[in-house]
């Protein structure tokens, strides 16, 4: 039925800091989320090709230290060129299984001259079309020495079936006014991705679901030991400091109503599906519309700017 939509959360590891490696892993996740019918797959925060867990393992705000300035390049190296066509396979599979993906990438920003980092998440249509990039506004505490803050430009929703869809990356979904712009353009499955843990998605998923009314699928990742390739830079240095577990999970999905249909799902590893039902949707709406009948736009507004930030714009004469 068109009100109902099949959900699959794919809590999976990298193979950390490889991007061939990882895009493998994720395309036969993708297979496997075909095979259940889904009809929408998200993946966590930065999956591709990792999340920069060195950074509190290795003094990572020690100035101008060469060990911390190694791994960053070579996180760099494994960085996403979008322009580079390097999401291509992905957005083939999307198409070919008409299913709509929602993915986390470190994103090697060509519009910010290639050589800054920026935490983003992409929405893939069921058509294989890259719909937004939403780059990370504010990243948290350490995460700023090696990502680099983004614009509003992806502060975007997509219609898929009767839901619309939207989007933050981890600690933005704790921003009051990134929410709200989504609220102010019709979201009602929001999606929250996280590096992987419950400590973040136990209270927060449910606060979103029953202040937005909204449905909230949050999916984190996974890391342990065994998920640091032999050959990273420094390898012995991180795994001196690192807990065995470094991401235990935590994927989950709130109704509308802020109470649970799939609690945490912790330290498993796989695509977990759901199905939910629009119409909850519209039912816990008759009470609370945070930005419509239960809103005051005469004394409150927001203001958002969706510009695509740059440092140079050109602007080139025509030849004559």
């Amino acid at each position: 039925m068109k009100k109902d939509l099949l959900l699959g959360m794919a809590q999976i590891s990298p193979v950390w800091l490889n991007k061939k490696q990882t895009l493998l892993k994720i395309k036969d996740t993708l297979l496997d989320a075909a095979n259940k019918k889904c009809e929408l797959v998200v993946f966590g925060e930065a999956i591709l090709p990792g999340y920069p867990f060195w950074l509190t393992l290795t003094n990572g705000a020690a100035w101008n230290d060469p060990v911390n300035k190694e791994i960053h390049a070579h996180y760099m190296r494994n960085a996403i060129i979008i322009e580079a066509n390097e999401l291509d396979e992905i957005c083939k599979m999307a198409k070919q299984h008409n299913m709509a993906i929602y993915i986390g990438i470190v994103e090697r920003a060509k519009n910010r001259g290639s050589h800054s980092l920026y935490c983003s998440l992409i929405y893939i249509d069921n058509k294989g079309n890259i719909k937004s990039v939403h780059r990370k506004l504010q990243p948290t505490y350490e995460e700023r020495l090696t990502w680099s803050p983004g614009d509003g430009n992806g502060l975007q929703v997509h219609t898929l079936k009767e839901f619309t869809l939207g989007g933050l990356n981890c600690w933005e979904n704790w921003m009051p006014l990134p929410r709200t712009a989504l609220y102010g353009l019709g979201e009602n499955l929001h999606v929250a991705v996280w590096p992987g843990s419950d400590y973040n998605t136990r209270d927060i998923s449910r606060f979103i679901a029953r202040e937005a009314r909204s449905f909230v699928v949050s999916v984190s990742s996974l890391m342990t030991h065994k998920d640091f390739p032999k050959d990273t830079p420094h390898l012995d240095k991180i795994l001196q400091n690192a807990p065995k577990i470094l991401a235990n999970g935590g994927s989950c999905i709130v109704g509308p109503n802020g109470e649970w249909i799939v609690e945490p799902i912790l330290n498993k590893e796989g695509i977990f599906t759901q199905t939910i039902d629009f119409n909850r949707v519209l039912e816990e709406r008759q009470n609370f519309d945070p930005v419509g009948h239960y809103s005051r736009p005469d004394v409150t507004q927001l203001t958002v700017n969706r510009h695509r930030q740059s440092s140079v714009y050109f602007q080139d004469r025509e030849e004559q």
